[in-house]
């Protein structure tokens, strides 16, 4: 029997076949779409999911079925001694609550986390999770310490339309029309739970120059790390098609890599996320690197 299961939620941005090259697990999130549903990653493809976002079909996030997470704690309790559950921020949906209330039920043998992240994060934070399980970490030891360095992160999202935004209610109709008016590039930040306004740009280039001078500000304010980006993760992220988004990533990547000239990782952003702010988002993230795990298995650019 092994010690320490890894368990994380696709709101990770991890495929199921990622997973397994990592040795960690995925529960796929479901969603509804025109009423029918979905299993992100198994019944739903990153593509067929814009396909009916683009064509306007009614898309609704739902958190993952309670009989699923408990089938697939006992699951692993039979091949593990505990799991380390990491899902999506309690700031963004009630499913980390609810696992919590679950979790009550296993005797300490199940931990869930919630160290307030979603998509490249929420990876990091996975594959923290297993670096420290790997080094013989207690399940409750590896929580209590993502959940201490919680705010050691941020993502910066630049929405090109406020299409979606106002479809999702985030906009009223009548700021949604000023603002496509104007030609508003909003940037949203996730810094701890939610997902929130940062800055209003005029151009696509002011707001690149935005999302980066707010990581750069991170680093020297917050993060302040020692070795400078030797002790950082800076990543990359984007909503859409790969085929559609190709040349806007390649630019971001070159763009990123100009300030930071580190390996990135670039991922798609989470599906979660991108049923409110739509195809053709470019984000950059940070995240101070544990001490304990300096290396992950993630293929950079």
């Amino acid at each position: 029997m092994g010690k320490v299961a890894i368990l994380t939620d696709s709101n990770s941005g991890i495929s199921q076949e990622e997973a397994k090259q990592y040795g960690v697990y995925v529960l796929p999130m479901p969603f509804y779409i025109n009423d029918k549903l979905y299993y992100e990653g198994i019944t739903l493809s990153q593509d067929q999911f814009y396909d009916h976002l683009e064509g306007d079909s009614e898309i609704h996030t739902s958190m993952p079925v309670v009989g699923d997470v408990l089938d697939m704690w006992d699951k692993l309790l039979k091949e593990y001694e505990e799991v380390v559950y990491i899902p999506m921020s309690s700031g963004l949906s009630s499913s980390c609550h609810t696992a919590r209330t679950l979790a009550d039920d296993y005797d300490g043998r199940v931990q869930v986390v919630d160290n307030h992240r979603i998509s490249v994060t929420m990876m990091r934070s996975v594959l923290n999770a297993k670096g420290l399980a790997d080094q013989g970490w207690k399940a409750k030891d590896i929580k209590d310490y993502l959940e201490k360095t919680a705010a050691d992160s941020s993502i910066y999202i630049l929405v090109p339309t406020l299409k979606y935004l106002k479809k999702g209610g985030r906009l009223t109709p009548a700021a949604a029309l000023l603002g496509s008016l104007l030609r508003i590039k909003p940037v949203l930040q996730i810094q701890g739970e939610k997902l929130d306004s940062y800055a209003k740009c005029r151009t696509l280039k002011a707001a690149k120059t935005t999302m980066l001078d707010a990581i750069e500000d991170d680093i020297k304010n917050r993060f302040k790390p020692e070795r400078g980006l030797d002790d950082l993760w800076i990543d990359g992220a984007y909503s859409g098609k790969t085929s559609d988004m190709h040349d806007e990533v390649d630019d971001w990547v070159k763009d990123i890599h100009n300030q930071y000239p580190v390996g990135i990782c670039m991922q798609q952003l989470s599906l979660s996320i991108s049923c409110h702010v739509g195809p053709g988002c470019i984000a950059v993230t940070c995240e101070k690197k544990l001490p304990e795990v300096q290396k992950h298995p993630v293929k950079v650019i």
